[in-house]
């Protein structure tokens, strides 16, 4: 079996010294693609589908753990999913939540003989996983297993962020006109490019506002993240029905739209 590596690095001193770290500790493996960003890291991760992707934490755009994130929503069902190394400036939280989950991290700038037992964890997880047998059988390759989603969806909660007033009314602008939209006659929102749609039962608005400054304004208990760039009034789901691939197909109360939750967030919807 080839070893490949996908390096996300946007300093590229520092990722050209990883890879020659590589080189040096882990000589079978290939760098298949060095790249400056989390999208860039989700396109060719996707495409190449490596062994192992290092991604750092802080990048243009999308973070590691935002790049995680696509990967384990888009990744291709069957598949190996990648182990995923995550490289950071110290961070003492960070590196908490990483051994609390037992990912594996690297510390910038990378100390040799921490890459060498971080490589040797890898191999042994590698050895230990179905398709690692001399004969390689495609129904027991590991794909994205519910211990992944698990570690993936913790570290995606990050710390307790400091509660903020709850957003009760959205102002959406169309030309000289303001809309007041009040929250709770909203049934989701979807990030759309630089926008975010805000659906009703009557009309959809766009305004610029991020998902990400979003959230915090929102009650969770209310309003459930479903996808990346996906939030749904909880009570306006009729059905959620799971497909093969772990995703899960929304229909809601009055509105035609259907949404997908990804495998990420499946855990949600579980009869009582």
């Amino acid at each position: 079996m080839t070893l490949t590596a996908l390096i996300a690095e946007d300093e590229p001193l520092l990722a050209a010294s990883l890879q020659a770290e590589l080189a040096r500790a882990w000589p079978e493996l290939h760098i298949a693609a060095s790249v400056p960003d989390g999208l860039s890291a989700v396109t060719q991760a996707l495409a190449l589908q490596p062994t192992v992707c290092f991604l750092d934490i802080r990048m243009p755009g999308q973070t590691g753990l935002d790049a995680a994130q696509a990967l384990a929503e888009d990744w291709p069902e069957g598949a190996p999913f990648p182990l995923l190394v995550f490289v950071t400036a110290y961070d003492q939280y960070a590196v908490q939540a990483f051994e609390a989950q037992a990912v594996d991290y690297l510390i910038k700038p990378v100390d040799p003989k921490r890459l060498a037992a971080c490589v040797d964890r890898l191999r042994k997880r590698l050895a230990d996983r179905p398709g690692a047998s001399p004969v390689p059988v495609a129904s027991t390759a590991p794909a994205l297993s519910d211990e992944s989603l698990a570690q993936l969806r913790a570290l995606l909660a990050g710390p307790a962020a400091a509660p903020q007033p709850r957003l009760e009314v959205i102002q959406a602008a169309v030309g000289n006109t303001v809309h007041m939209v009040p929250v709770d006659s909203v049934l989701y929102f979807e990030a759309a490019d630089k926008y975010l749609r805000v659906v009703t039962a009557e009309r959809e608005h766009l305004i610029r506002l991020s998902l990400r400054e979003l959230l915090p304004q929102l009650d969770a208990k209310v309003f459930w993240q479903v996808h990346r760039g996906l939030v749904v009034r909880a009570t306006a789901i009729q059905t959620a029905v799971r497909d093969e691939s772990g995703k899960v197909l929304l229909t809601l109360r009055g509105c035609a739209d259907r949404l997908t939750a990804s495998r990420l967030y499946a855990h949600l919807f579980k009869g009582m």
